[in-house]
């Protein structure tokens, strides 16, 4: 039960953070065994959902650390296909624009992309990011405003 309920916002999070399905979804089964390994540690004081945010983003956290630099072609998302209705100039525009944050973020430090996507996609809190990363607020509001400038600037010619 609880692996359908929380399961496809933890892949949506490791997808995001670790740019690759595959990647993601071992990064999922992965914090879900240890989760269910490390059951009887978990403190009822805290979401169940928040526990297992910091056990994925921690895990995703490793990967991206344990990648070489550069991220190999096959391990970058596909742009989703356009609506039937666009038109051909306007989806080529608009996946070479995803393509472009794909990279932007791929030139993020790990910690800075956590960060990053916890409050930009999923609308997390500084302190339940803080929670989840396992630092403090400041060093969450530090982070993203890094990554908030590295994004600015290496997405500047698609303002």
């Amino acid at each position: 039960m609880l692996v359908r309920r929380h399961g496809p916002v933890l892949l949506r999070l490791a997808e995001q953070l670790l740019g690759s399905a595959a990647e993601a979804e071992d990064a999922v089964q992965e914090a879900l065994v240890s989760a269910w390994r490390r059951l009887p540690e978990f403190r009822r004081e805290a979401a169940f959902g928040s526990w297992m945010y910091r056990i994925v983003t921690n895990r995703c956290l490793n990967v991206l650390r344990a990648r070489r630099p550069l991220t190999p072609l096959e391990a970058v998302a596909e742009p989703a296909a356009p609506e039937s209705t666009a038109s051909p100039e306007r989806a080529a525009v608009t996946g070479a624009a995803v393509h472009a944050l794909h990279e932007a973020l791929s030139g993020l430090s790990p910690e800075q992309r956590a960060c990053w996507v916890l409050r930009e996609f999923h609308d997390l809190s500084y302190e339940d990011i803080a929670k989840t990363v396992g630092i403090s607020q400041q060093a969450v509001r530090g982070r993203i405003f890094r990554a908030r400038r590295a994004l600015t600037e290496a997405m500047a010619a698609w303002r």
